[in-house]
């Protein structure tokens, strides 16, 4: 094969990957036009990337990879009848790709101690010996550091709020003070405030449950069904 093939070759491999690379930039760009025209519409604030955000947590998909890095995070508030909560939405990047979409709510009671994961079925669950499979909360298995905490969650309100996230939503977990959740990375700003107003829910539960207070064995006997 002659010299001038190869160059030829090499030309149109070129510029296939130029191509590749405009399509992919483009494609990030409309995204994060889209997620800053969200964020200005709801008076929130967008930045590009926070290198320290995402080692504020260490579960849910936080344990999956490492922390990784937050880009395209939009800052901001909800209004609710008991005050405004603040909320933090952001692009979840590890090893150079984005995993999902982690939505995050603030609670009102701190509880820095204790971690509860809900997982849907189909995925699989964390290794982590600070954690107890406890059974099923409605359509999703939980977790939890501290078993004898957990009494809110066999409330119908919260299997019902738990429920309400939808199975697009891999996980939620309550982490310090905060409910979270991951969601698929083609999430649009229509089902993130849809799973804002779910994770508010839930935080509004815990925080009127006070998660801090003991709950009674008999509690946990009669709601959770033994983990596999």
């Amino acid at each position: 094969m002659s010299v001038w093939v190869w160059f030829v070759i090499a030309g149109l491999a070129a510029a296939g990957g130029g191509v590749l690379l405009a399509i992919d930039g483009g494609q990030q760009s409309a995204h994060q036009r889209e997620r800053r025209r969200w964020a200005a519409l709801r008076g929130w604030r967008f930045v590009l990337s926070d290198p320290v955000l995402a080692d504020r947590w260490r579960h849910g998909v936080m344990a999956r990879g490492g922390a990784g890095l937050a880009k395209d995070l939009v800052i901001g508030s909800l209004f609710t009848p008991l005050g405004r909560r603040a909320v933090q939405i952001f692009d979840h990047e590890q090893g150079g790709q984005i995993s999902s979409v982690v939505v995050a709510v603030q609670r009102r009671v701190h509880a820095a101690d204790l971690v509860a994961e809900l997982w849907v079925p189909d995925q699989p669950l964390p290794q982590d010996p600070g954690l107890r499979t406890m059974g099923s909360v409605g359509d999703r298995v939980a977790l939890v550091n501290e078993p004898d905490r957990v009494g809110p969650l066999t409330s119908s309100e919260f299997v019902l709020a738990a429920n309400a996230l939808g199975g697009d939503i891999p996980v939620a977990w309550v982490e310090q003070d905060w409910v979270l959740a991951a969601a698929p990375c083609s999430s649009t700003p229509s089902r993130l405030e849809r799973l804002l107003r779910v994770l508010d829910e839930i935080a509004d539960l815990l925080d009127a449950a006070d998660l801090g207070k003991t709950a009674e064995p008999t509690e946990l006997a009669d709601f959770f069904r033994p983990g596999q």
